[in-house]
């Protein structure tokens, strides 16, 4: 079965005018706004639902208090394969069914997540060649000029959980999701089955100093063509005074270690999380081999000013092929679960939030 990416994010929000200004000015296409709600397609058919707290279309109870992502909506490739998650998922958490066939469950970490088939649209992109003193395929040819950054897809959705390698299990017992990395202490990235993409989903450890108790929305992670795009954004965003996250704690425009990816954060409106602009990601397969990494040396920058704890000389270059899950067993709060459908706590500070 494949699960082909997130088809829609619900947004549950106090103030859905100074939401929707947000992300339009962050790029998203705009379908439908209202009073009650905003809407966002993009080029691959994903969607940004932004709705008032207490929406009946929100999942009750609340999953945490204040903004943020209160339902993922996994789209699955076809309906015999959305059967067969709905199955798996009711031997072990209660699952509803709407009208329209999608399935709602909320998991054990306390996240709500829904399921359904979606038509996922290809996504056409547009870049230049690369020069380098050494090749330039871009000969006699000048760089694509960009007017505005719009983003394509939704690459990932970041979660704290209480049980971050339980979250893994379940997702991969259920939903079909892959192993790709571990930053250990620090949480565990996942790729869904029918993506490429390094990660589609990644879990935080809420034991970490800066981390909520409990289940809470982190960050959304949006696909651009390429580090123009990026920087781009980043200066309309700047330009209309939306903050910047990670100019604090990692950079402005960055390079992740662990999944290559460029990133540049802002802040949601409300502290309602994090949007990032990323572009240039690994892309994986079955054949992928995970890794567990130390995390400081997973999430090294390319920046100076990044928190003293990612920079230095006594930085240990801690990387191991993770193909058995040795890694699991120190941060492992339940016993390991049943058979995949398909196929000591890190010193951080609240400095380096950002930084993961």
């Amino acid at each position: 079965m494949s699960i082909l990416g997130v088809e829609s994010v619900l947004f549950g929000v106090d103030d859905v005018a100074e939401h929707a200004r947000f992300w339009t000015d962050f790029g998203l296409p705009v379908e439908s706004i209202t009073p009650t709600e905003a809407v966002f397609r993009l080029a691959s058919g994903s969607r940004v639902i932004v709705l008032a707290h207490g929406d009946a279309r929100l999942p009750a109870p609340d999953p945490f208090a204040g903004n943020g992502v209160k339902e993922t909506v996994w789209g699955v490739d076809t309906a015999e394969n959305l059967d067969k998650i709905a199955v798996s998922l009711a031997g072990e958490v209660a699952v509803t069914r709407d009208g329209d066939g999608t399935v709602h469950c909320v998991c054990p970490d306390g996240q709500p997540i829904a399921l359904r088939v979606w038509d996922k649209a290809s996504v056409v992109s547009h870049t230049s060649p690369v020069n380098t003193p050494g090749s330039y395929p871009r000969f006699n040819q000048h760089r694509i000029w960009r007017q505005r950054a719009i983003p394509k897809t939704i690459n990932h959705v970041v979660f704290f959980s209480p049980d971050y390698v339980g979250s893994f299990e379940f997702y991969e017992r259920h939903l079909g999701f892959r192993y790709a990395d571990h930053s250990k202490g620090v949480g565990i990235f996942a790729r869904a089955g029918g993506t490429f993409e390094h990660h589609s989903i990644f879990w935080v450890n809420c034991d970490l100093p800066f981390a909520p108790d409990q289940f809470k929305f982190m960050h959304i992670a949006f696909g651009m063509d390429d580090i123009d795009e990026v920087m781009l954004g980043a200066n309309i965003m700047d330009a209309k005074g939306w903050k910047n996250t990670s100019m604090n704690s990692s950079g402005g425009i960055s390079r992740h270690r662990i999944s290559s990816a460029i990133y540049y954060y802002c802040d949601i409106p409300g502290k309602g999380g994090e949007a990032e602009y990323h572009a240039d990601t690994d892309y994986l397969d079955d054949n992928w081999v995970p890794r567990a990494w130390d995390f400081r040396f997973g999430s090294l920058l390319w920046a100076n000013n990044a928190p003293p704890i990612f920079r230095g000389d006594n930085i240990p270059w801690d990387m191991a092929f993770d193909a058995d899950r040795a890694s699991f067993a120190p941060y492992r709060k339940a016993k390991p679960g049943k058979a995949p459908i398909d196929g000591p706590r890190a010193d951080l500070t609240e400095d380096d939030e950002h930084a993961i």
